[in-house]
């Protein structure tokens, strides 16, 4: 790096806090946490992308893709459940959400059951999303340390300070607005890499020539995730379509980091174009950056210099390291490859994906707080009040994630797959409380009570005592768990059920479910031939 790299990345922090000074014009809830229910569906889809497109689709899915023992373009069929979950979503879930005019998407559980179930999910909600994002942050910074090196606690500092900074005075439309900067730039972080990677091997056709054929199967439907012992079942046709499914319309659309996008719309409308937008443009993305990690791993394997600088950044810091050899693939590619400016741009495309998650992450939980927990002992606060406690819960929040970032250590390389297993411990179980609590009529607070914990148990047996079955699956089975029994615990202790707010099914999307459900016909296809066309 030089002062042209550096340049570039001052300008872009700077540039930054510039919008959230731009909308620092918040006068209440529905401004500060919803950007007053007056976004449209584009920057609403690049925002949700940016906030996917993270630190993990930038470096480690392109290593898995490329380099990393046991991967390859299996990696595609996460994307198989999300046009199916984005269809449901649009028809049975967000419309009812959407109309009850709510901040917190667990208000509407107590709204329909009691606050037992809003507080105790909304709990869940903060400490893991918390750690997560802490975790993200640890890991980029450590690899900005490791390659570019920018210390670690000045990379921390850097990403936190300046998200906290504009987050605070713009709220959502602030966030909204820098994840569609941010969307751009990862992306062309994306496709500068692939360029620069097939022209460094000489092109295109010598790509196919080297290319690990192994790695390019991405379709099996011989695998069914309930023999995953040692790991060798996972990525199979069905467990990655259903518990996709599940994980995907929990995730859109009872996760609060995903759900108040969907809350910050104008209208249906734009509801119905921005899931339709996710169904549609997530698997193009996901397919570039995994072709953009084959090409960088055959590269890595013919480039003899590649392999010792990767070596020699890996040996450097390989107490902090361990076992992340392969994440270091882009990174060190950049500085390997690329040219001073370019290289800026890139470091600002890494540290993009960290800020992206972290401001979605930090506005969201100080909406959750807000409203979940602190609304509940002052009912009556002005609009002004409302909008600094607000800010304070995003400051806050944003030292929580930032001290998780500092502290994750060496726990971290665990705590990656960890997290991945207690969201699906949990993803299952949630959404089928909004299921239960928008699609039935008789089920009541008690019995959604006990199906939850039901669920959440029965997961959670699972991960100790069953270790066959992939866990991808949980969110499917966690979820029909927590629906048969809390069905069944209602219909045999009978108790008079809150009916809650009006349930909306939207019937203008018939044209975009038909969409989606063709699209999703379409990426089997293309996934399933991908490997004859690279082959």
């Amino acid at each position: 790096m030089n002062y042209i790299d550096y340049i570039i990345i001052v300008v872009y922090l700077l540039a930054f806090i510039g919008i959230g000074f731009f909308f620092k014009e918040n006068n209440n809830s529905k401004d500060y946490f919803l950007g007053g229910q007056s976004m449209g569906w584009f920057p609403l889809s690049l925002s949700t992308m940016a906030t996917q497109l993270s630190a993990i689709s930038f470096i480690s899915a392109p290593a898995f893709v490329g380099l990393k023992e046991g991967g390859g373009l299996q990696w595609l069929t996460y994307e198989f459940g999300v046009p199916l979950a984005m269809a449901f979503l649009l028809i049975a879930i967000i419309p009812t959400l959407y109309n009850s005019g709510i901040v917190s998407v667990y208000e509407y559980l107590e709204k329909r059951f009691d606050a037992s179930s809003r507080l105790l999910i909304s709990f869940v909600f903060q400490i893991s999303r918390s750690v997560a994002t802490g975790v993200m942050v640890y890991t980029m910074a450590l690899i900005l340390q490791a390659t570019v090196g920018i210390e670690f606690w000045i990379s921390v500092l850097l990403i936190g300070v300046i998200t906290m900074i504009y987050s605070f005075q713009g709220g959502m439309k602030a966030v909204i607005w820098g994840d569609v900067i941010q969307m751009c730039i990862l992306f062309f972080g994306i496709i500068v890499c692939l360029v620069y990677g097939i022209s460094e091997l000489g092109g295109f056709e010598n790509f196919l020539t080297h290319v690990d054929k192994d790695r390019l199967t991405a379709v099996d439907f011989s695998k069914w995730g309930f023999n995953n012992a040692d790991k060798n079942d996972e990525f199979g046709f069905w467990p990655m379509v259903i518990g996709g499914f599940f994980l995907y319309a929990s995730y859109y659309g009872t996760d609060q980091t995903q759900s108040q996008r969907l809350l910050s719309a104008k209208g249906m409308p734009t509801i119905k174009k921005l899931l339709l937008a996710n169904g549609l443009l997530r698997f193009p993305i996901t397919l570039t950056y995994c072709v953009m990690g084959l090409v960088l791993g055959t590269l890595l394997l013919q480039d003899v210099g590649f392999q010792e600088l990767m070596e020699s950044v890996y040996q450097s810091n390989i107490g902090s390291l361990e076992g992340k050899k392969a994440d270091l693939m882009v990174p060190v590619f950049i500085i390997k490859y690329l040219p001073n400016g370019i290289i800026g741009i890139l470091i600002v495309a890494i540290m993009s994906a960290a800020m992206s998650s972290l401001s979605s992450t930090v506005n969201s939980l100080s909406a959750v707080s807000l409203e979940d927990f602190i609304k509940r002992f002052k009912p009556n606060m002005t609009d002004k009040q409302y909008v600094m406690n607000s800010r304070l819960l995003s400051v806050f929040w944003g030292v929580v994630c930032l001290f998780f970032a500092f502290f994750a250590g060496s726990i971290e390389g665990t705590v990656i797959e960890v997290i991945n297993k207690i969201s699906s411990i949990f993803y299952g179980p949630i959404l089928a409380a909004f299921i239960l609590a928008i699609l039935t009529k008789k089920t009541h607070a008690l019995g959604a009570n006990i199906g939850i914990v039901a669920g959440v148990a029965f997961n959670m047996y699972l991960w100790l005592y069953v270790p066959e079955i992939f866990w991808f699956w949980w969110n499917a089975i966690g979820c029909l768990v927590t629906i048969v029994v809390a069905y069944g615990v209602s219909l045999l202790i009978k108790r008079e059920a809150n009916q809650g707010l009006p349930v909306t099914f939207y019937k203008g999307g018939k044209k975009e479910v038909a969409v989606l459900l063709g699209f999703f016909v379409l990426i089997v296809v293309v996934a399933y031939s991908v490997h004859s066309f690279f082959a």
